[in-house]
C-alpha cells in the first residue's frame, strides 16, 4: 500500500503589466483572451458561483485536468476561486487562488496568491509557483 502525505503551501507571485486594471481583468475574463496565455476551456462560466473546466497536456504525457469554481469576482479588482487538478486519473492538488489587480502608476500590479494541498508528491509547491510564473509571463505577451 502507498503511503498518502499532503503538503500545504502558500505562495505569492507578483508582477506589473503595462494595461490598466480593467484590460488585465478582461483577459482572466474573455474566454477567447484567455485562450491565448492559458488553456481554452471546455466549460467557461465566468461569475459567482461559476465554472471553469479545461483539459489538455502533451501528447505523450498525461490528460491534465483543471476544474475550477469562481467564488468571488469584484470587476477590474479580484478574482477568487477554487481549483483541483488530476492529472489522468489521479488528483494531484487542490487549491484556493486569489488574484488582486492594483492600479499603479503606468499600469496594473496583480497579485497572484495561492494556497494548496499538493498530494503524495505528484506535484510540489516549486513546480506550481514555476508554472504560475511562466503562465503569468504568457499574459504579459498579449496584454
Amino acid at each position: 500500500m502507498n503511503e498518502h502525505y499532503v503538503k500545504h503551501a502558500t505562495f505569492v507571485v507578483e508582477r506589473t503589466y503595462d494595461a490598466s486594471p480593467e484590460r488585465v481583468y478582461q483577459a482572466w475574463a474573455d474566454p477567447d483572451v484567455k485562450a491565448q496565455w492559458f488553456s481554452r476551456a471546455d466549460v467557461f462560466e465566468f461569475r459567482v458561483g461559476g465554472r471553469e473546466h479545461s483539459t489538455g497536456g502533451a501528447p505523450e504525457g498525461p490528460i491534465m485536468t483543471f476544474d475550477a469554481h469562481y467564488q468571488e469576482i469584484v470587476p477590474g479588482q479580484r478574482i477568487v476561486y477554487t481549483y483541483s487538478l488530476d492529472s489522468g486519473d489521479t488528483r494531484i492538488s487542490v487549491s484556493l487562488t486569489t488574484i488582486e489587480l492594483i492600479a499603479v502608476e503606468g499600469g496594473t500590479k496583480l497579485v497572484f496568491t495561492e494556497q494548496g494541498a499538493f498530494f503524495d508528491g505528484y506535484d510540489t509547491p516549486e513546480v506550481r509557483e514555476h508554472g504560475t510564473n511562466e503562465m503569468l509571463k504568457a499574459l504579459d505577451n498579449i496584454l
